[in-house]
């Protein structure tokens, strides 16, 4: 699985890219049906709150799925990245089952 982090207008820390790989590597646990992990990170203008962007794209064999978050922090966006990805990996899981 190829792994693809883009940070946008800024340079990600270490830190923030080793977390981001972390939460990628559980995607590996669901088989060799992702192919490719994109995920982009950027801040929003104006500098608010709420102006930490991320967006998760993945590439799997039955189709692609894309989710987008804002929110405090980067790690709280690419959480709920995840967890919307996941949701939307486990619905497409399903539909292909039923087939």
């Amino acid at each position: 699985m190829e792994v693809k982090i883009q940070s946008i207008h800024f340079d990600a820390t270490e830190k923030l890219q080793a977390f981001i790989e972390k939460k990628i590597k559980k995607f590996e646990k669901q088989g060799d049906e992702i192919r490719k992990v994109e995920v982009s990170l950027k801040v929003v203008k104006p500098e608010t709150a709420m102006n930490k962007e991320a967006a998760v794209k993945l590439y799997t064999v039955s189709g692609d799925i894309f989710a987008e978050k804002v929110c405090d922090t980067f790690e709280e966006a690419v959480d709920q990245c995840i967890d919307a990805v996941n949701k939307q990996h486990s619905k497409l899981k399903e539909k292909q089952r039923n087939k």
